[in-house]
């Protein structure tokens, strides 16, 4: 196999940790609720949103409005008055994750022999605003939103592939998700898993151990930069 050209990165739990900086931004409003279990239901209905958009059920809608979508629902859940005012600026969150402890590093690292890219499905604005909050180097960010289909879409993993006029196994997905990686793989994709175990806390330690099928497997992304010889 010819060495990786590109390094394409899911970002939500790969690059950033989402339900720290969401409990993060939930305790600061002082909201009346356990913000662990707020972070989490807001997180849990990121998938089934996806597949009304997917099935048709929904118009193309790009993730910042599938958030609000959801937020509005948890917070009915939860029993939380919010203005429209703090309902704008919590959802906005997501554009202020902060990065795993390795990551802004491990990227800088990656980036002195390689592109890299994001293959999000976070919308653009996301994903730059996100960038500049979190330094995250990017050379490009590339979203669903461009392809107008969501991961695990085959039209995401070779629409990279063919942004960059390269073969999709030039491309390599980074991701700390086996299915979005076994997804990549199925379209031709080089793939490198990263360690995330506590993406969702410890109540719901992710499985890390090794799958072959991958290319590479990392604890982190230095250890990735390590390992490809950066």
């Amino acid at each position: 196999m010819q060495p990786a050209k590109v390094l394409a990165f899911d970002v939500f739990g790969t690059v950033v940790d989402w339900r720290g900086s969401i409990i993060s931004e939930v305790s600061e409003m002082g909201l009346a609720v356990d913000a662990n279990a707020f972070a989490l239901a807001w997180r849990d209905g990121y998938r089934p949103a996806m597949q009304k958009v997917m099935s048709g059920q929904l118009p193309w809608t790009r993730i910042d409005e599938l958030h609000r979508m959801m937020l509005d629902e948890v917070l009915l859940r939860f029993g939380v008055e919010l203005d429209e005012q703090g309902r704008r600026h919590l959802n906005k969150a997501w554009h202020r994750l902060k990065p795993w402890p390795d990551a802004v590093e491990g990227l800088q690292r990656l980036k002195s022999r390689f592109i890299i890219c994001t293959l999000s499905n976070g919308n653009i604005g996301l994903l730059t605003e996100m960038a500049k909050h979190a330094g995250l180097p990017w050379d490009c960010i590339l979203s669903a939103e461009v392809f107008r289909k969501y991961k695990p879409d085959p039209g995401t993993y070779l629409g990279v592939a063919d942004v960059f006029d390269l073969a999709p196994d030039e491309v390599m997905l980074v991701a700390a998700h086996q299915d979005d990686l076994a997804a990549a793989r199925n379209c031709g994709l080089q793939t490198a898993f990263i360690e995330r175990a506590l993406e969702f806390g410890p109540t719901r330690t992710n499985d890390v151990s090794p799958n072959p099928a991958n290319t590479w497997h990392a604890r982190d992304f230095v250890d990735l930069a390590r390992q490809l010889g950066c």
